[in-house]
């Protein structure tokens, strides 16, 4: 089964998430933003016009076929990803039985916690994407505050909400 977590600014707990009771035995996490990021010539953030939108689009579709490919060797996977109303749907088109899960933090847990570790957005960029992210009405299965969450208390919420855990 394929989980995507829509993370904005939250890291998603998936160290602490390994090895345990409860927990898949064989799983892959895929961070789409890394995906993306292989295009070191031409890259274009999505929010950057056309161009950002088509790349975005495409990480989206090579996120699906790794995930599709990790599934068929029985190694169940998470995906990381920021959505919007058209990657969600993209999502939900090339991964039909996949379960989203929404993370939801307050704009000051986020910075703190983005002040940890390295942050390729302008703060100007940082509050437009937190901004919508928590004001969009994005079609998820299950919503998880992690805001006062440690990453061990965020992992056990996930498992609550991946099916077959």
């Amino acid at each position: 089964m394929a989980l995507l977590a829509a993370v904005f600014l939250a890291p998603f707990p998936v160290a602490s998430m390994w090895p345990g009771s409860g927990y898949p035995s064989r799983a892959a996490l895929v961070d789409v933003d890394d995906i993306r990021q292989l295009v070191v010539a031409g890259h274009a953030a999505p929010w950057e016009g056309d161009e950002g939108l088509r790349q975005q689009r495409l990480g989206v579709e090579n996120a699906c076929g790794l995930a599709r490919r990790f599934l068929e060797a029985g190694i169940e996977v998470v995906l990381c990803d920021v959505l919007s109303t058209d990657t969600a749907a993209r999502y939900r088109r090339l991964l039909p039985d996949l379960v989203v899960v929404r993370f939801e933090i307050s704009l000051d847990e986020a910075r703190r916690r983005a002040a940890r570790r390295a942050v390729h957005l302008t703060e100007a960029e940082f509050e437009d994407l937190h901004s919508l992210e928590s004001t969009s009405r994005l079609p998820v299965d299950h919503t998880i505050e992690v805001g006062q969450l440690t990453l061990q208390e965020q992992a056990r919420a996930v498992l609550q909400v991946w099916p077959d855990r």
